[in-house]
């Protein structure tokens, strides 16, 4: 689809992954103590969803707590799931009132036992809507996805659920987390940060990148359209030569 923005022609991706980096840093700026960037975070998550209902983007991943951040001070991850079980409970009605179908891709065998009862509860009760559709990653790593895909397809194998022995890209995609998602077209990172962090890394072969120095906590609607401006002047060639 494409749409005009600030009078330039927009292309608009059909799946947008963000990772949301810069919530320490922003507490830190603004001389505010405990973790408040995180809390302050959530306004970012509002914008960049309705964002995405307004140009018709219908895949949105959010990379919002990593396989590496259970190592983080054990004070950091309580408040994180404190503010996640915050968030399922009260912004849940607004959610399915934007039609917005909400899902997790990541380890949940590590997350507390009552987060992974509402998280489960929620995608069943918000299954049907399509205006957009909203993916956590949680207690999720590239690499993790990735070597449980291997062991998930081996004992497939084994239990002769998959006949092919030959493992391609087409079998080993339909095994990861995101089967049912097309891969990302675009991928947002914010704090001006240049790196991937271990996220997504089979799934954005080819996905386009931009990096913005904004903090997550101050990311606004101006922020994902200078993204999307930077993102419809690429050209996608997919390695072959047009």
């Amino acid at each position: 689809m494409i749409i005009n923005l600030k009078k330039k022609k927009i292309i608009v991706p059909k799946h947008v992954a963000i990772i949301m980096d810069g919530n320490n840093r922003w507490t830190k700026k603004n001389q505010l103590k405990s973790f408040a960037g995180h809390e302050k975070g959530i306004k970012s998550i509002e914008v960049a969803t309705k964002t995405s209902i307004l140009y018709g983007i219908k895949y949105l991943t959010l990379f919002s707590f990593s396989s590496e951040n259970w190592h983080r001070p054990k004070s950091e991850v309580s408040f994180l799931m404190k503010l996640l079980r915050k968030y399922l409970s009260t912004k849940i009605d607004e959610l399915i009132k934007n039609d917005i179908s909400i899902t997790m891709i990541g380890n949940k065998s590590k997350l507390p036992t009552d987060i992974v009862k509402k998280i489960n509860f929620y995608e069943n009760l918000t299954k049907k809507n399509k205006s957009l559709k909203l993916i956590f990653a949680l207690s999720y790593g590239g690499r993790d996805e990735i070597i449980l895909t291997i062991n998930k397809i081996i004992k497939k194998i084994i239990n002769k659920k998959i006949k092919n022995k030959n493992i391609n890209e087409k079998i080993f995609s339909n095994n990861l987390y995101t089967s049912k998602y097309p891969n990302p077209d675009l991928l947002i990172r914010t704090s001006g940060e240049k790196r991937l962090s271990n996220f997504l890394i089979w799934q954005i072969a080819y996905t386009e990148f931009v990096f913005l120095n904004t903090l997550w906590p101050d990311f606004r609607k101006k922020h994902f359209d200078n993204a999307l401006i930077q993102y419809s002047k690429r050209k996608r060639r997919y390695g072959i030569r047009s």
